[in-house]
């Protein structure tokens, strides 16, 4: 009998997500955006949360974005004020602005962005009670 599965839980599952790869085709093909804004925006939920990101933060990282797009965001040295949740964002960005060319793919980044800030401040308001 082979041995049964190390169990995990959903955090640790969608924290191994790819949110590049899933930003990369959900931002230009509409197949993929409900999954980008299913499990993506869940996993890079948790994962920022773990990293200690404030939902604010990603909500201004979203303002630069609307004002001057993917790459010039993914562009700034500490788009997030911890070095490694920064370098993270960073790298998600830049993988999005490497494909995002198409037509409201920034706009969908945008609600993106927005989408795991309110994630992560419904994780943390459900922790406090």
């Amino acid at each position: 009998m082979p041995p049964t599965p190390e169990s995990r839980t959903d955090d640790e599952v969608l924290a191994a997500t790819d949110v590049t790869m899933l930003l990369r085709y959900g931002l230009t093909q509409d197949a993929f955006r409900g999954a980008l804004f299913g499990d993506g925006a869940v996993a890079a939920a948790v994962t920022l949360d773990r990293l200690g990101v404030l939902p604010r933060s990603l909500v201004f990282v979203a303002e630069i974005v609307r004002s001057g797009g993917l790459a010039y965001a993914a562009g700034l040295p500490e788009p997030l004020p911890s070095p490694e949740a920064a370098a993270l964002l960073r790298d998600w960005l830049s993988g999005a602005a490497q494909t995002a060319t198409t037509p409201g793919a920034e706009a969908w980044a945008v609600r993106w962005l927005e989408a795991v800030a309110e994630i992560i401040a419904l994780r943390r308001s459900t922790r406090r009670s």
